[in-house]
């Protein structure tokens, strides 16, 4: 984590206001039809970028549209599909897993609760939180690690873990918008606030930012 100084509730409340100002309107890069399907390619965007999780999809979904059709694979039926992706052989098995759990214990619908969600093989709160505020509008806020990073560096948040940030941000950002304010934090720091070299000449919010370069 980043050690930055600490910023006023006003400024923090004015960084999100210019972001969602910016990027009101974005959503997800995944591109799926169903819940299960952001599901799937949630699980399988783990240390990978979305363009490949969608190049992978594509042909995947194709063939295997849903969690019955999904459930009957074999992890070594599903890897040739994912091969390009970090991991692969570890998300084949747990994504084969939890689509043959949706089919025993939710029949085949994916459930839409973060306690039932987080009970299938490779899913924990952030996918489970993608899952509820994207696929069904429940209000919740997925840290993912351009979330972390962004939330950290511009003061929004100050700590060590993924939960510890969400429940920050919960609380400065309303309820009715933490779905899209993850997605404002998200692209923000593909665009913008990237890991390595920010350009934090070109960023909205430079001159509040506490963390700013030059």
């Amino acid at each position: 984590m980043e050690k930055v100084r600490k910023i006023t509730k006003k400024d923090k409340l004015e960084i999100l206001r210019i972001l969602e100002e910016h990027y009101k309107g974005t959503g997800s890069a995944l591109k799926y039809r169903t819940p299960f399907q952001l599901l799937v390619s949630t699980a399988l965007a783990a240390q990978t970028t979305d363009i490949q999780v969608n190049k992978a999809t594509e042909k995947l979904y194709a063939d295997y549209p849903d969690a019955e059709s999904m459930a009957a694979l074999t992890p070594e039926e599903f890897i040739p599909y994912i091969r390009t992706l970090g991991l692969y052989r570890n998300k084949a098995k747990n994504v084969v897993a939890l689509s043959q759990k949706l089919m025993t214990d939710f029949g085949g619908e994916v459930p839409r609760t973060r306690e039932e969600l987080t009970t299938l093989p490779g899913v924990g709160r952030k996918t489970a939180n993608v899952v509820l505020s994207n696929a069904f509008g429940i209000p919740a806020l997925a840290v993912d690690t351009h979330v972390f990073r962004v939330s950290n560096r511009m003061g929004l948040a100050q700590a060590a873990t993924p939960e510890e940030v969400e429940k920050q941000l919960c609380r400065l950002i309303p309820k009715e918008k933490w779905g899209e304010g993850h997605h404002w934090l998200i692209w923000h720091g593909r665009r913008c606030c990237k890991a390595q070299n920010p350009a934090c000449g070109s960023c909205a919010v430079m001159h509040l930012c506490p963390s700013r370069q030059g």
